[in-house]
C-alpha cells in the first residue's frame, strides 16, 4: 500500500510541525527555535529543539530527530502510513492510495470508528430533540449541565427500548456488534446494549469516537449505575482517558493533568475553568494511562478517592514517578464532595483543592496521622510505626528520611530513631489491627452464589441485586466492582481490591446448578430479616406502616403468583433504608 507523493508533500507544507509537537510538548520560543523538555527521555533542562522553517526537530540530549511524520510515528507508536493518515485527518486532507486500498485492518478500523461516530450523532440528536428524552434533559439540567454543555460534550440519550438504535440508525449489524453497541439475543434478534441511559461518548485523544459510557436516571431499578462499552478492536480501557481530546491543550499549557473517576467530574472541571481534567473509563488508573499523560505533562493530580487507590497500589505510583519522571499528587475536596458537585456549588474551592494538592506520599501520611494527639507513650509509638509503614513504601531513601523527620517532630518521637527506620526501609506492621479473614475462609454462601450468577449470567439476576443485600463487606465490594463495570469481568477484577478480586476470580469459575430467581428471593429475604431484626422502636407512623408492610410481603415472597411483586417491593424497601443510613 502506498499514498500518493503529492498528498504527502501537501501535508508537509500544510501542517505546522510546531503546532503538532506543541500538542505533546510545552514549547517556548527561543530565537528562531522552539524549545521544550524532550518527550522521548527524562530530562529537567530543555534540550528538545523544533524549527518551523525547516520542519525538523532534534533533541541534543538523546539525539532523537526527524520531521513531522517521524514525530507522529514515535509519539503515537504507528508506522509511516499511520502518521500520514493521522496528519491528513488533522488537516482535513483526503488521501489517495496508489495500491488497491488500505490494509484490511486499517479499513476495518476506519469503518468501526465511522459507525461509532454515527451512533454518537444518532444518540446526541435523540437527546436534543426526541420527546422521550425529556426526563434525561431535565436530569442534566438538575445537575447543572445545560444544552450548551450537552452539545460541547456530545451527550446522548439511549431510549427505553430494546432495539431502536439497531433498527433506525442505519448502522450495519456486524459493526454494531463489533463496537459493542448491540448484540444478538436469545431470539436471534439484534438488541441494543444501552437502554434508558444518558450517554457520554468516549473519544481518543485525536477526537475519534470509540466507545460510550451510560448513566441511569434517578429512580431506575437497574443496579448498574454506570455501564461502559466493552473493549473492542478500537477501544482499550487501560489506554483511553475520557476527555483527553478536549483537555490536552490545557494540559500542555499548565504542564498538569487532573485525573477523575467520572464523566460528570470532567465536565465539572471544564465548567469551573479547569479544562485539563480527564477520567478513567470504569477501570483503575494504570501505567498505560501514565504513559499516555506523560506525552503532555509531567504533573498528575489525582482527583478521586486516592485513599482507596493507595491500598496496594502505592508502590506502583512511586515506580511510575521514577520511571516516567512525573509528579503524582492528590487533591482533597472540602466537605467530601466530588468535583462535579463542587463545580456547581463552590468552583473556587474546587480550584483551590487542585492548587493545594499534596504529593501522594504526603497525602497518605496525612490520612494516617489525621490530626491525632496520642495520650500515652504506647499510643505515640503505635502512631509513629503506622506512619513509618506508609513512608517506607517509597523506594527513595532520601524522601523517606525527610518524611520521617517530619513525623518525628509531629508525634514527639526521636528524629534519629525514625530516620534510622527510614534508612533501613523496614516494613513494620501496624499494631493492634484486627487480623482480616483469610480469603479462603470466606464460605460460599448465598451472597457468593449471587455474585457468581452475576458474573456468569448477568441477565439472569442483575435486575434483582443491590448493594443493600450484602451483609459481608467483601462481597459488597465485589458486587460494586461488577455492577460498576456493567458486567465487564476483566474491568471489575482490575478495579477491585485484593479480597474482592479473589471473590470475583472464584465466582468466574465455580460450577452452579441453581435457580437464579430463587437465589435472588433468598438473598432479599435474608436482607429483610436482618433489617427488621436490627430496626429499633420507632414513633414514625410511616416507618411503622412500612415495616408492617415488609412483614406481609415477606410472607408472600415464596408464594405462587405473588413472589415477584413481593421481591420487587422488598428490594425497593431495602434500598430506601440503605440510602437513609448513607451506606
Amino acid at each position: 500500500m502506498a499514498i500518493a507523493d503529492d498528498d504527502i508533500e501537501r501535508i508537509r507544507s500544510t501542517v505546522s510541525i510546531v503546532d503538532v509537537i506543541g500538542q505533546h510538548v510545552q514549547l517556548k520560543r527561543t530565537g528562531r527555535n522552539w524549545v521544550g523538555l524532550c518527550p522521548f527521555h527524562a530530562e529537567r533542562t530543555p534540550s528538545f529543539n523544533v524549527r518551523e522553517e525547516t520542519g525538523r526537530y532534534k533533541c541534543f540530549g538523546c539525539d532523537k530527530s526527524g520531521d513531522v511524520f517521524t514525530f507522529v510515528q514515535e509519539i503515537e507508536h504507528t508506522d509511516f502510513v499511520g502518521s500520514v493518515e493521522y496528519l491528513a485527518n488533522r488537516a482535513g486532507i483526503q488521501l489517495t492510495y496508489t495500491s488497491s486500498g488500505q490494509s484490511k485492518e486499517r479499513a476495518r478500523r476506519k469503518k468501526l470508528v465511522e459507525a461509532m461516530e454515527q451512533a454518537v450523532d444518532w444518540y446526541h440528536h435523540r437527546l436534543l430533540e426526541a420527546p422521550d428524552a425529556r426526563p434525561a434533559r431535565d436530569y442534566l439540567r438538575s445537575r447543572g449541565l445545560s444544552g450548551e454543555i450537552a452539545r460541547q460534550f456530545k451527550l446522548g440519550w439511549a431510549p427505553d427500548d430494546w432495539d431502536v438504535l439497531s433498527k433506525q440508525s442505519g448502522i450495519a449489524a456486524d459493526l454494531l456488534r463489533e463496537n459493542g453497541l448491540a448484540f444478538q439475543n436469545r431470539r436471534n434478534r439484534m438488541q441494543d446494549s444501552f437502554r434508558a441511559r444518558v450517554l457520554f461518548p468516549i473519544f481518543t485523544e485525536n477526537g475519534e469516537a470509540v466507545a460510550i459510557g451510560g448513566r441511569i436516571l434517578p429512580g431506575s431499578d437497574d443496579p448498574a449505575k454506570y455501564k461502559n462499552s466493552s473493549e473492542t478492536p478500537i477501544y482499550k480501557k487501560s489506554k483511553t482517558l475520557y476527555g483527553l481530546n478536549w483537555a490536552k491543550g490545557d494540559i500542555v499549557n499548565a504542564n498538569q493533568a487532573i485525573v477523575c473517576e467520572g464523566y460528570t467530574d470532567v465536565i465539572g472541571f471544564h465548567q469551573a475553568g479547569l479544562p485539563r481534567a480527564v477520567a478513567t473509563c470504569g477501570t483503575a488508573f494504570t501505567e498505560e494511562h501514565v504513559r499516555l499523560l506523560k506525552r503532555y505533562a509531567s504533573r498528575v493530580v489525582l482527583a478521586f478517592d486516592a485513599d482507596a487507590a493507595g491500598q496496594g497500589a502505592a508502590e506502583r505510583f512511586y515506580e511510575w514517578e521514577e520511571q516516567y519522571q512525573v509528579e503524582v499528587s492528590v487533591a482533597a475536596f472540602p466537605g467530601g464532595k466530588d468535583p462535579g458537585e463542587l463545580a456547581q456549588t463552590d468552583p473556587e474551592g474546587l480550584a483551590k483543592a487542585i492548587e493545594d494538592a499534596k504529593p501522594f506520599l504526603g497525602f497518605r501520611l496525612d490520612r494516617v496521622l489525621d490530626h491525632q494527639t496520642p495520650q500515652s507513650p504506647e499510643a505515640v509509638a503505635r502512631l509513629g510505626e503506622a506512619a513509618m509503614t506508609v513512608i517506607n513504601e517509597h523506594p527513595n531513601v532520601n524522601i523517606r528520611k525527610l518524611y520521617a523527620g517530619q513525623v518525628a517532630a509531629q508525634v514527639g518521637l526521636p528524629v534519629a530513631d525514625l530516620v534510622a527506620m527510614a534508612e533501613r526501609g523496614t516494613r513494620r506492621p501496624q499494631l493492634n489491627v484486627r487480623r482480616p479473614k483469610q480469603r479462603g475462609e470466606r464460605r460460599q454462601n448465598a451472597e457468593f452464589v449471587a455474585i457468581a450468577l452475576l458474573v456468569q449470567t448477568w441477565d439472569s439476576i442483575a435486575p434483582w441485586l443491590s448493594e443493600a443485600l450484602f451483609a459481608d463487606d467483601v462481597y459488597a465490594r465485589a458486587f460494586a466492582a461488577v455492577a460498576g463495570s456493567g458486567g465487564d469481568l476483566a474491568a471489575a477484577i482490575e478495579a477491585a481490591d485484593a479480597d474482592a478480586r479473589d471473590v470475583l476470580e472464584r465466582a468466574a469459575v465455580v460450577d452452579l446448578d441453581v435457580d437464579p430467581e430463587a437465589e435472588a428471593r433468598n438473598l432479599i429475604g435474608a436482607a429483610v430479616r436482618r433489617e427488621l431484626a436490627s430496626a429499633g422502636p420507632s414513633a414514625d407512623p410511616d416507618r411503622i406502616r412500612d415495616d408492617a408492610e415488609a412483614r406481609v410481603r415477606m410472607e408472600q415472597l415464596n408464594a405462587d403468583g405473588l413472589g415477584l411483586d413481593a421481591a420487587g417491593w422488598l428490594l425497593g424497601w431495602l434500598e430506601g433504608r440503605w440510602e437513609e443510613r448513607g451506606a
